[in-house]
């Protein structure tokens, strides 16, 4: 990878954070203060007695949550990550494989000239690996117990450099900041149809007083869009996520290559992650993108097309196999990683 594609690729990934925040805090406005302009609309003409919304409290209260949400994303997002996957950190080895693994990590620290991460361990018998954090210096690389036991030494070291790509693209501060709020926008989801159960008991009861109709289209046509924002919004982060991490795959697997100059060591890592029959049950499905090889075992993963382009967490493996043996083959031939796979 050639420094000016790096740095070209870190600034998008600085556009496309800012990006992110800025949509999801212009959508938090959007649920509160249209679900206002709903509620105002409907209660003008209930009786004297019954409740006008006039204030627009659902709008400040929604957009000063998505402030704080976003910020703790932001601030903690690694941590519940490595919280929701029951990894724990490994501070000192107490193994031959966790030394090796420690090893590994320092060497691909200083191959990549990053700070080294800190490292964990998730209980899960499935191999599998994933990087986290907010930037360079508070990152973190996981891999789960079944990798130290599947992988031999070059190919451990191929998807540790594999995550210190990702560390080094500032893809982990993207990918960690989508998975918090793809969470966060769930809830929210939920949050609002709680309320708009009871908003629609009220208004219910305001016109059984003897309120008008009037305004009724526009009430409608506002109950309908601001429907399918909350029914679409968490499918719609999610799919983004999903987009999102299948292009940076491929370019964490040629980074990794220039790091270690053995790309058929990835390849080797790489097929037997795939050939292993269990999901790793410990990684959610919130966070799926942010792993080395699809976590959930889905079959899409394995496909080509518009759909799979949509729906899967990863590019195929058997693609990326391939463009790393052609890699390892011009590498065998030339003595150089090409840059372009």
């Amino acid at each position: 990878m050639s420094a000016a594609n790096l740095f070209e690729q870190q600034a998008a990934n600085r556009r496309r954070s800012t990006v992110l925040v800025t949509l999801f805090l212009l959508f938090f406005a959007w649920i509160g203060f249209g679900g206002d302009a709903v509620f105002y609309l409907s209660s003008a003409d209930a009786p004297p007695d019954a409740y006008h919304h006039v204030f627009p409290w659902f709008g400040l209260v929604t957009t000063a949550l998505g402030v704080g949400m976003a910020w703790h994303a932001w601030r903690n997002g690694p941590r519940q990550v490595m919280w929701a996957a029951g990894a724990w950190e490994l501070v000192e080895a107490s193994s031959p494989e966790e030394k090796r693994f420690i090893n590994v990590v320092e060497e691909m620290a200083i191959a990549s000239g990053l700070p080294r991460p800190a490292v964990w361990i998730v209980p899960d018998k499935d191999p599998n690996a994933f990087s986290t954090g907010t930037d360079e210096q508070h990152s973190h690389v996981a891999v789960t117990d079944g990798l130290l036991g599947t992988l031999d030494r070059d190919e451990l070291q191929a998807v540790v450099a594999h995550e210190m790509a990702h560390i080094q693209n500032h893809d982990v501060k993207l990918m960690t900041l989508l998975a918090a709020l793809v969470g966060v926008l769930a809830l929210i989801a939920d949050g609002s149809w709680r309320v708009l159960r009871f908003g629609g008991l009220r208004h219910r009861g305001g016109r059984s007083g003897g309120g008008g109709k009037k305004g009724s289209p526009l009430v409608l046509i506002l109950l309908v869009v601001w429907l399918i924002s909350v029914i679409l919004a968490p499918l719609v982060s999610r799919l983004l996520a999903l987009a999102v991490s299948r292009k940076r795959e491929f370019l964490a697997d040629a980074t990794a290559a220039q790091f270690t100059r053995n790309p058929a060591a990835l390849a080797s890592a790489l097929r037997k992650i795939e050939d292993a029959s269990e999901p790793t049950r410990s990684i959610k499905r919130g966070t799926a993108h942010l792993c080395i090889a699809d976590p959930l075992g889905r079959r899409l993963t394995h496909k080509q097309g518009a759909v799979a382009n949509l729906l899967a967490t990863h590019p195929p493996m058997g693609v990326r196999v391939a463009r790393l043996k052609a890699m390892a083959f011009q590498y065998d031939k030339t003595g150089v990683i090409p840059e372009d796979v």
